[in-house]
């Protein structure tokens, strides 16, 4: 499957909670800041109920849903303290001040999209 690498902000205007959503592509994707300050992104769709992470805390290297609780490792998108499946995870870099992430150029299925209100 290919993939295409998508700016979605400047390094600079990142949020200062650490989190930003966005669209790319079709995807609804989630970059966060790590606590080592590295960026990470996952697909923004909690395994559990389908609900948007992005509206969820993060605290302690983990990303929260707002609906449920269930809790996701910011590196990883490893599933903590449950038996969900882990969140999908995407590549980013950072190029001349711009974060970038790489998301599949074939839409995501039903499986991987967020119920949104």
């Amino acid at each position: 499957m290919s993939a295409n690498w998508h700016e979605v902000t400047l390094e600079a205007d990142f949020p200062a909670d650490g989190k930003l959503a966005a669209r790319l592509a079709g995807w609804h994707v989630l970059v966060l800041r790590a606590d080592d300050g590295s960026y990470r992104a996952v697909n923004d769709r909690c395994t559990h109920q389908a609900a948007l992470l992005s509206p969820g805390r993060v605290r302690r290297g983990a990303v929260m849903c707002p609906l449920h609780g269930a809790r996701f490792d910011v590196l990883t998108g490893k599933c903590l303290g449950a038996a969900y499946p882990d969140l999908r995870t995407f590549p980013v870099r950072v190029e001349a001040g711009r974060i970038e992430v790489e998301v599949p150029d074939a839409p995501p299925g039903p499986g991987e999209m967020p119920v949104v209100m």
